[in-house]
C-alpha cells in the first residue's frame, strides 16, 4: 500500500478503533452501573427488613413522610393563594373529640344536653365525653356521673384549665407527677387531649380511693386535702353536681340553671383519712384549681 493510500486509510482506521474503545467503555459502565443497582437494591432491602422489625422506625418514618408531604403541600397552596390549607385537610374530622348526639343512649343524650346547657358548651364535643365517661366507668367501676362531676367542678368542662399549681386539663390532673401515665399517649402534651385527660384522670381516681378506702377519703385525695382540716367544699361539690346528673340521667327535669349549692361550714376539724405522711398540700384555687397529685408522690 503506498503512502497515499495509508493517508486516507487513516481516518477510518482511527475512526474504527473510537468505536471499539467506545463500545467496550460502554459496556464496562453498563456492567458497572448493574452491579451498582444490584448493590443498592440489597441495601435497600435490608433497611426495610431492619426496619419492618422496628415499630420505632416505622413510626419515625412515617411521621417524617408526613411532615414532608405535608410541608410541600402548603407550600404549593401558599403559591397558589391559598393560606387555610392546614384548616381542610380530611384528617382535621378524624382529630375532633365530637360525636352526634343522636348516636347517644337516652341516658347519655339527656345527661349531654343538661351539660351543654349548664356550662355553654357545644353538644357535640360533651357527647363525646359523657361516651367515654360511660365505657370507662365500666371498666374501672366508677359511676360515670362522678366522673363528670368531677370535670365540673375542677375545669366546667374546659380541656385548656390550668391552675396555678399546674393541675392541668378537664380532670386537672397534675401532669408533672403523673407524667409516666401519659406516656402510653404520647407524652405530656397528650393532658391537653380532652379524652386522655379523662382516662388518666380516672386512673388517678381509682387510685385514690382504693388508697383511702372510701368514695369521700377518696375524693380528698384526688384534690390533695387528706392532711387538711377542711377541703373547702370539695366533695361536698362533686357529690351535689353528681346527684343532680343522676336525677337527669334517670330522667327528672333539673332545671341547668340551678346554682350550686354551698358547702356546709364545718363546726369541728375533719379528720383525715388513714394513710402514709404526705407532702402538705397546695392551695386550691377558687374555681376549678387542685393540687391533689402530691399525695401520690410516696
Amino acid at each position: 500500500m503506498t503512502a497515499l493510500g495509508l493517508i486516507r486509510s487513516l481516518p477510518q482506521a482511527c475512526g474504527r478503533s473510537a468505536a471499539v474503545f467506545l463500545r467496550d467503555v460502554g459496556q464496562g459502565l453498563l456492567e458497572v452501573s448493574h452491579n451498582t443497582l444490584a448493590l443498592v437494591g440489597l441495601a435497600v432491602v435490608a433497611v426495610l427488613v431492619f426496619a419492618g422489625g422496628r415499630a420505632d422506625v416505622r413510626a419515625s418514618a412515617e411521621q417524617y413522610a408526613y411532615h414532608w408531604l405535608h410541608a410541600r403541600q402548603e407550600a404549593k397552596a401558599e403559591r397558589e393563594g391559598n393560606l387555610l390549607v392546614s384548616l381542610t385537610e380530611p384528617q382535621a374530622v378524624s382529630r375532633a373529640t365530637a360525636a352526634d348526639p343522636r348516636e347517644l343512649t337516652r341516658q347519655q343524650a339527656a345527661v349531654a344536653t343538661w351539660i351543654s346547657h349548664r356550662y355553654r358548651v357545644a353538644p357535640e364535643p360533651i357527647s363525646r365525653l359523657v361516651q367515654e365517661a360511660w365505657s370507662v366507668g365500666q371498666r374501672a367501676s366508677l359511676d360515670p356521673t362522678l366522673i363528670l362531676a368531677i370535670m365540673a367542678v375542677e375545669s366546667s368542662f374546659n380541656p385548656f384549665a390550668q391552675s396555678s399549681v399546674g393541675a392541668q386539663g378537664l380532670m386537672q390532673v397534675m401532669t408533672t407527677v403523673h407524667d409516666a401515665k401519659y406516656e402510653g399517649f404520647g407524652g405530656r402534651h397528650a393532658a391537653f387531649d380532652p379524652v386522655t385527660n379523662l382516662r388518666v384522670g380516672v386512673q388517678v381516681l381509682k387510685e385514690c380511693i382504693q388508697r383511702a378506702g372510701g368514695l369521700e377519703a377518696g375524693l380528698r385525695f384526688y384534690v390533695g386535702a387528706a392532711n387538711l382540716e377542711d377541703d373547702g367544699g370539695y366533695v361536698f361539690k362533686v357529690l351535689a353536681e353528681q346527684s343532680n346528673l343522676k336525677r337527669v340521667a334517670s330522667g327528672q327535669r333539673v332545671s341547668p340553671t340551678a346554682p350550686m349549692p354551698a358547702a356546709p361550714i364545718p363546726t369541728t376539724a375533719r379528720p383525715a383519712p388513714e394513710a402514709e405522711p404526705l407532702p402538705a398540700a397546695a392551695p386550691k384555687e377558687a374555681s376549678a384549681s387542685t393540687a391533689q397529685r402530691l399525695a401520690l408522690l410516696h
